[in-house]
């Protein structure tokens, strides 16, 4: 289990020029939102993933309604995890009905770049594309978050698309690390 650092803020958002299961590449550029971007790193076998993706793909659909762009990244080395490799990335996606690109880091660079942690890890970034969180879906971990819990991503995002500011709390994701290749 690996759990991200606190957010550096207005730390940039790295650009990437990245393959996605859609048959086309994306940069951040193609990416981004308006009113801000959120930028996921995921796999297809990590329990962490496997309990959220739903809610991920219901809480993207509301930000992508409100002008924030949304893309998940798989950095995971599919040599050693081969249930994370690009053909079953795109069967993942089409089982959950992803309506952001799914895109495929396979030299890592982008992981890298954006010192991606674990498998969730959110990054909220603000219309200038300037890094305002680095939290959590909700309180769910591998299992549904309690009745009545907050959509924090939701919520944080809606605050910085409005105001340009951070929540004041930012509970860090929990996933499985990030499968780097070998040296």
């Amino acid at each position: 289990m690996a759990t991200p650092p606190p957010v550096r803020p207005d730390t940039p958002a790295p650009d990437f020029r990245l393959p996605a299961t859609d048959g086309r590449t994306y940069t951040l550029d193609d990416v981004a939102g308006p009113r801000g971007t959120v930028i996921v790193f995921l796999c297809n076998h990590c329990p962490y993933v496997k309990a959220v993706i739903d809610r991920l793909v219901a809480d993207a659909r509301v930000l992508l309604a409100e002008g924030i762009g949304v893309a998940a990244i798989c950095s995971n080395d599919a040599t050693s995890h081969p249930e994370d490799g690009f053909d079953r990335m795109k069967a993942f996606a089409a089982a959950h009905g992803f309506p952001f690109p799914y895109l495929h880091d396979e030299d890592q660079s982008a992981a890298r770049a954006y010192e991606a942690i674990c498998t969730p890890d959110f990054f909220g970034y603000d219309r200038w594309r300037g890094l305002k969180y680095r939290g959590r879906l909700d309180e769910g971990r591998t299992t549904p978050p309690p009745p009545g819990a907050r959509r924090e991503l939701v919520e944080a995002m809606r605050r910085i698309a409005e105001t340009g500011e951070a929540p004041d709390e930012q509970p860090p994701s929990m996933g499985c690390s990030i499968k780097w290749k070998a040296a």
